[in-house]
This record gives structure tokens, C-alpha cells and sequence, in this order.
């Protein structure tokens, strides 16, 4: 069971991540021809998921999604609503609640290893692209393979880095959080 400081430490960094996820979801770049954008969001949801494991992650993404759901603009390009659920790139949205999950359990079954890492984030993109590009395709009433030729080919490369960068970044983070939590209040 989980003291009291190390809950209040996973809730403040659930809320941290939920924060950079935002933060990333602002840095946007729009792909002619697609309606989805190159964003950094699915990194810090990948790395949120190696660091805070399955269910504090999960909570940091539950979290971002309640603000975008909210109406707060953190949600691609600096927008929000409900509406964006119901729009073509809702389904990338929703694939990350249970990719989250995958990022975490995996990660956590290899010890929170780079290469589990990497693991980890292959198929928990899976589960987000499959999510996203079935709703792409049912928004956008294309066939698969321009579902698949708009919602997923031109991300492949950007990600599969990002899932490498948090796949690195990952166990230093990890390794510097106890000293973080041992530091004397000074205030």
C-alpha cells in the first residue's frame, strides 16, 4: 500500500504530465491533406505511462481529457470541447485511455527497461491508431486504405522517435525521482 506522500507525490506528477501533455498538444504542425496533426502530446502520454505506470497514468490522461472535454484549449492546436470527441481526430483522443494502460502494465512487466520501453510504446500506439484511424475513416466516410494513408503512414516515423525518446528518458527520470522526493523543504 502506498504512504501518504508517495500517493500526494503521484497525484502532483499525474497532474505534471497532464500539464505537458497540453503543453505538447500546443506544438501542432497540420499535414496537407489530413485532418490530423503532427503533435508532441502522444509522447509525454507514452512517457507519462513508463514513469507513472498504468493507473497514475491513466488518471494524468483522464485528467487532460476531462480539461479538453471541459472546453479548455488543450487539445490540439489550442482547442477543446466535446466536440472535438465527435470530430475526425476523436479517436486518437479516446485510443489513449487504453494505451495508457498498455504503456504502463508493459513497461512495468519489463522493469521499466529501455527495450520494454520501446515495446511498450509499439503497441500502445497500435491501440491508439487504431482507435483514431477507425473514427478517421467513419468521420471522413473514406475507404481503408485512405484511412490509413491520411491517420496513420505519415505519423510512423515521428513516432516511432518519440517512442524511442521516452523510452531513453524514461529510467533516468525514474532514477532521479527519489532524490527529488528527499529534498528538505527550504520555504
Amino acid at each position: 500500500m502506498e504512504s501518504i506522500d508517495a500517493k500526494l507525490t503521484h497525484a502532483i506528477m499525474a497532474c505534471l504530465f497532464a500539464a505537458l501533455i497540453s503543453i505538447g498538444a500546443y506544438i501542432a504542425i497540420p499535414i496537407p491533406g489530413t485532418p490530423v496533426p503532427i503533435v508532441l502530446q502522444n509522447m509525454f502520454i507514452i512517457l507519462a505511462g513508463f514513469i507513472l505506470g498504468p493507473w497514475w497514468g491513466l488518471a494524468s490522461v483522464i485528467f487532460y481529457l476531462m480539461l479538453g472535454a471541459a472546453g479548455l484549449p488543450v487539445f490540439a492546436g489550442g482547442t477543446g470541447g466535446l466536440v472535438k470527441f465527435a470530430g475526425p481526430t476523436g479517436g486518437y483522443l479516446l485510443g489513449y485511455i487504453p494505451a495508457i494502460i498498455v504503456f504502463g502494465l508493459v513497461s512495468k512487466l519489463g522493469k521499466k527497461t529501455w527495450y520494454f520501453n520501446i515495446l511498450a510504446g509499439i503497441v500502445g500506439m497500435a491501440i491508439v491508431y487504431a482507435f483514431g484511424v477507425a473514427r478517421l475513416k467513419a468521420v471522413l466516410n473514406v475507404d481503408w486504405t485512405k484511412a490509413f494513408a491520411t491517420g496513420l503512414l505519415p505519423f510512423l516515423p515521428g513516432d516511432i522517435a518519440k517512442i524511442v525518446i521516452a523510452a531513453v528518458l524514461a529510467p533516468p527520470i525514474l532514477k532521479a525521482i527519489p532524490y527529488i522526493e528527499q529534498q528538505p523543504n527550504d520555504a
